[in-house]
């Protein structure tokens, strides 16, 4: 039986699309006609199946970043997953058919993409994708990139391993909920605790959270227990300092971040996806989609809204993408 012919590859699509600076439910807006962008050397290109919103997202669209953003107009997205249907000439890990999933930007800050994942295509350097676990689902395999590799790089500047304590600010949001898993699958933690509000605390309990702080209701800096790391996704490094042992650390990624805490932003790799691979395909580091999600791709003003609550559990997903 003759193999079915691959579908031609036009010269424009749909694309989510701001042109001015501000906030995403007054500059956001759908162009059934933006042109694809250009594929280089070094690059693939996606047929965009899912992506997931990130904070960055709309930080980015409300100008915070201007000084080192590209040029607008812009299609917002980091997180992607998709079906790869073109590859530059000296791409060596992909071919056409390969279904893969990464976070396009390699620095977050940096003059990011102008097409990026909320778009019918997108191009990619080979080096930020890795192959799609067979096991996720296109969105699932969204949610996991930024705020997966966000989770690991933030683990690693603390110097977090085996036997060490760990406590997690914001433990439900996107990146919280991968420290967690990660910090007890990985990286083998004496002992995680967690905050969050009180409706999440079974969530956090089930990601494998030991001790679980309402923070509406408790001080995790009053605690007489002390922990070896904070990871702060939240943005109260001050308060962070003062629950951690002699010695220990506070990493956050969520400036201004107050010496001695580690600030960091994310560099993107592929690498680190296919690193933590095992541990998504055997089951034990899941993404955690929010109950709202996937948002069709025609509500992705609403999915924006939504993340901009400060209320989602987990991951925002667009999907599918048309």
């Amino acid at each position: 039986m003759a193999a079915a012919p691959t579908p031609a590859i036009p010269s424009h699509m749909k694309a989510w699309v701001y042109s001015e600076y501000g906030k995403s439910s007054d500059v956001l807006r759908l162009d059934p006609n933006f042109p694809l962008p250009h594929l280089k050397d070094d690059q693939v290109l996606l047929k965009v199946a899912a992506a997931s919103l990130n904070p960055v997202d709309y930080k980015r669209m409300a100008g915070f970043f201007k000084d080192t953003d590209s040029l607008l107009p812009c299609v917002p997205g980091y997180d992607v997953a998709g079906v790869v249907v073109k590859v530059g000439s000296e791409v060596k890990k992909f071919k056409v058919g390969d279904e893969v999933y990464g976070d396009i930007n390699e620095k977050a800050l940096d003059h990011p993409k102008v097409v990026g994942s909320l778009a019918e295509y997108t191009a990619v350097e080979e080096k930020l994708l890795a192959h799609k676990p067979p096991n996720l689902s296109f969105p699932e395999a969204a949610a996991f990139p930024l705020a997966m590799e966000t989770a690991y790089e933030g683990l690693e500047r603390a110097g977090f391993s085996a036997g060490k304590s760990i406590l997690v600010l914001g433990g439900a949001g996107g990146v919280g909920t991968f420290v967690i898993q990660l910090a007890k699958h990985v990286y083998g933690a004496s002992k995680i605790a967690a905050t969050s509000s009180t409706g999440k605390l079974e969530l956090l309990r089930n990601l494998g959270a030991d001790l679980r702080i309402d923070y509406t209701k408790d001080k995790y800096e009053d605690l007489p227990e002390k922990f070896d790391v904070v990871y702060d996704t939240v943005g109260e490094t001050e308060r962070a300092l003062k629950a951690i042992k002699e010695g220990g650390k506070v990493v956050t990624i969520v400036p201004p971040g107050n010496p001695p805490a580690i600030i960091f932003i994310l560099t993107s790799d592929g690498s680190n996806l296919e690193k933590l691979r095992p541990h998504v395909e055997n089951g034990k580091v899941k993404s955690i989609l929010d109950p709202k999600s996937p948002f069709p791709f025609s509500q992705t003003k609403e999915a924006f809204a939504y993340l901009e609550t400060n209320r989602a559990t987990g991951k925002v997903v667009v999907y599918p993408i048309p």
